[in-house]
């Protein structure tokens, strides 16, 4: 569900609390249409049309679709019979979670102003939330679970549905400010969609922490061993000189006069979200002689990775794979495919498997003129990032554009994967690795094969 934009009338009033929160005042509308979902008696367990993985960039949403109908408070509870029990709660990371076993949650009560600082604290007192969740321990019914992460630009929280969790202790113990908070060990019910896991392996891309969290809930296996870069490695044969750059200050606005535009075709390929809106054989964003600012909507994907990716041990027999904890929309950036550029790798007689650990990404054109036939290809084998875990589909969900930004070799573009499609949370992310048949060969000229598994519906049955 996307929220409704909401903005007052030119003569309704308003005061500046209200305009803050318009997503309360869309829920508002939204209520008054009859949009909201699952009303009526609070729903234990399941709520029909929401499923675990799902994604919410406002806490309000919860109470729209009746996943928690308490707007601020971290539980929910219903009236059963002569008991109070527990429908669901929201960790929001204020407490001590145990994020290195997902399953298990430790999850402090509500009351007695632990946490504030400008209030004075008291005990928590065993009523409402703090109650209805002790009744759910000695009762076992299910609870949902609701946790909040704060998204990657740390300006606000987004909410994720991790299933249901059975109360399976609770306790008193002495808070943050020395006064008694109750604590309930919550354990989630067996047999529900996997849960991403804690970091495993930390890796760091561009200037900012941003953590690849390696999961895998399979075996003991770790992801292959190689050295983490986030820029291409180019052999000593390649010559490459920045262009020149557009003379605009305003952003690249006039599209007749920004050299960088002219050389898109007259029209920046990406809209103001930063979403690429058409394919090209070969896309130009503004370089470092460009005098347009870094917010250039003709800039994207050089500011390198703003999404939270994740490396995961796969079920089938592709091994290690990608996906996104959060939802992806069409034509948004993912990342770049790094690694080396190697030159003639026909000739290259050291290692009989080198194929296996290359990929030719140059997207299929039919411009000559545009992108050079190159004798160039990819290895992130030794080298690379995230992207060399990406795996092939027939059916991918993302796709690879060539782009140049900071050199004019088109024989050695900057291969950048884009998401083809809107990609709900947790979803493999896949793309066409793009080999033709039979073309590939081992050191002694002999044809290799390599047989594909990713299980699409249109799979070709090879990979090359």
């Amino acid at each position: 569900m996307r929220m409704t934009q909401w903005k007052p009338k030119q003569n309704q009033k308003s005061n500046v609390k209200e305009v803050k929160r318009f997503d309360l005042q869309a829920a508002k509308k939204l209520k008054e249409e009859g949009s909201h979902v699952n009303e009526g008696e609070n729903i234990l367990g399941s709520v029909p049309g929401v499923e675990v993985g799902d994604e919410f960039q406002f806490r309000i949403e919860l109470n729209i679709i009746g996943l928690h109908r308490q707007i601020q408070g971290g539980i929910d509870y219903v009236r059963q019979k002569d008991k109070i029990l527990a429908t669901s709660i929201v960790a929001s990371g204020g407490y001590a979670d145990d994020l290195d076993n997902s399953d298990l949650l430790i999850y402090t009560g509500q009351g007695g102003n632990v946490t504030s600082s400008d209030k004075e604290p008291e005990d928590q007192k065993l009523e409402r939330g703090n109650l209805a969740l002790k009744n759910s321990n000695e009762e076992k019914n299910s609870v949902r679970v609701i946790r909040g992460y704060e998204s990657m630009d740390g300006k606000r929280k987004i909410y994720v549905y991790d299933g249901l969790y059975v109360v399976e202790s609770c306790w008193q113990d002495i808070g943050p400010r020395g006064k008694m908070v109750y604590k309930f060990s919550l354990r989630r019910i067996p047999g529900q969609p996997e849960l991403r896991r804690s970091m495993c392996r930390r890796y760091f891309l561009r200037e900012r922490e941003i953590p690849i969290c390696a999961v895998n809930t399979i075996d003991n296996e770790k992801p292959p061993t190689f050295k983490y870069i986030t820029e291409m490695i180019y052999p000593e044969c390649c010559n490459l000189v920045p262009p020149k750059g557009c003379n605009c200050t305003n952003g690249c606005s006039d599209h007749k006069k920004c050299s960088c535009v002219v050389k898109n075709g007259g029209e920046i390929p990406f809209n103001h979200n930063g979403d690429i809106v058409e394919v090209k054989p070969l896309v130009y964003e503004c370089g470092p002689k460009c005098k347009c600012p870094s917010t250039c909507h003709n800039r994207v994907s050089q500011l390198g990775i703003n999404i939270q990716l994740e490396i995961f041990k796969n079920l089938n027999s592709m091994g290690w794979g990608v996906r996104s904890l959060n939802s992806i929309p069409s034509g948004s950036f993912i990342c770049e495919y790094i690694g080396e550029y190697l030159f003639d790798i026909g000739n290259n007689k050291n290692n009989n498997n080198l194929w296996d650990g290359l990929s030719n990404l140059f997207p299929d054109s039919s411009s000559s003129e545009v992108v050079e036939d190159s004798d160039f290809t990819t290895d992130a084998a030794q080298f690379g990032n995230v992207g060399r875990f990406v795996n092939h589909s027939c059916s991918p969900n993302l796709y690879a554009q060539n782009v140049l930004y900071d050199h004019q070799d088109s024989r050695v573009p900057h291969i950048m994967l884009f998401a083809a499609e809107n990609i709900p949370p947790l979803q493999e992310l896949t793309y066409d690795y793009n080999y033709t048949i039979d073309t590939v060969r081992d050191s002694d000229g002999n044809i290799k094969k390599k047989y594909c598994f990713c299980g699409s519906v249109e799979c070709t049955g090879r990979l090359y």
